[in-house]
């Protein structure tokens, strides 16, 4: 990680008033990606992990039975809480959390597992980290929206902040997410520097989609 997460905490506070119309076409069609993919059913539970102020999370509450959103930015959290009351939903929880901590109850069994945006971060060791974290949870599903690459940056239109991110290439999550038993089921290419994948628990004999050629781009 380029920055702590007090620095990021703070970054993010500063911008949640704006946040919201700052995003880009390739941040929103990520999105409704990880929306699509996510699927939860009414008897599920939905861990969103930078939730932001509610992007992913407000939608899938629609349909699940209970949504976990966590964040380090309060600012952002108290935008999202305010977005959850303005649209009567009862079922979603915004609290503090993060890909390595998420905060999740004891009692509490996740199905499915969100984030857009956000585990780009971390470092590739952290990123690692934190999947192995989510894989603990043992969620039928995690639907992962990032800045990823699919191919050689061009260091003359980076998508990212150098100075704050560190985007892995998709071969390095990929192989994090199967590590982690999960197997890979789909890769959806936003941009060369965008993507949505979506892994499920794995099973013995489970086929991987896509991780030959994911791998290929590291």
């Amino acid at each position: 990680m380029k920055r702590s997460l007090e620095d990021h905490a703070e970054r993010f506070d500063e911008k949640s008033d704006e946040y919201d119309d700052s995003k880009s076409e390739e941040y929103e069609a990520a999105r409704s990606l990880v929306v699509e993919h996510a699927a939860p059913g009414p008897d599920d539970v939905v861990l969103d992990l930078g939730a932001g102020t509610g992007a992913i999370a407000l939608p899938l509450a629609v349909a699940a039975e209970r949504v976990l959103g966590r964040d380090i930015s309060e600012g952002m959290l108290e935008k999202a809480r305010e977005k959850a009351a303005e649209r009567d939903l009862s079922n979603v929880d915004f609290d503090e959390g993060r890909f390595r901590e998420p905060n999740v109850p004891d009692e509490e069994s996740v199905d499915v597992v969100t984030s857009n945006f956000a585990l780009h971060h971390l470092s590739d060791e952290e990123k690692r980290e934190a999947i192995d974290v989510v894989a603990s949870l043992e969620p039928r599903r995690f639907v992962l929206g990032d800045i990823m690459f699919f191919g050689e940056p061009d260091p003359e239109e980076p998508f990212y902040g150098p100075e704050v991110d560190d985007p892995a290439t998709v071969g390095v999550l990929a192989d994090a997410l199967t590590d982690a038993g999960f197997s890979l089921t789909a890769v959806e290419m936003v941009h060369d520097q965008v993507g949505v994948l979506v892994a499920e628990r794995a099973e013995d004999g489970d086929f991987v989609v896509g991780e030959e050629d994911a791998r290929s781009e590291e």
